[in-house]
């Protein structure tokens, strides 16, 4: 698979996982982060993504630490990554 049938399916993967908070929050990720990411941080996103999800966003939380067997470069990105608040939409 080439590298940008790869990031697209990546981040449809990241935005696409089963908790909307979640699906935000990596959205937002991807948008920042994946077209910069070489082959190796690729295959560490991916295994970001193998992580269940209520594991995945106590992670993201900060409820949780991970443990030495998950940790990585891209892992520590993602954990350190700050959501940016939407917008509010304007009334008049």
């Amino acid at each position: 698979m080439d590298t940008e049938a790869r990031r697209r399916k990546l981040k449809f993967r990241s935005c696409h996982r089963g908790l909307r908070e979640l699906d935000l929050y990596m959205e937002a990720f991807v948008a920042s982060h994946l077209d910069a990411f070489t082959a190796d941080q690729l295959d560490q996103f991916e295994a970001v993504l193998d992580i269940p999800d209520q594991e995945a966003l106590a992670l993201v939380l900060g409820q949780a630490n991970p443990s030495d067997d998950i940790r990585s470069p891209v892992l520590d990105l993602v954990l350190s990554f700050r959501y940016p608040a939407p917008a509010k939409a304007r009334t008049h």
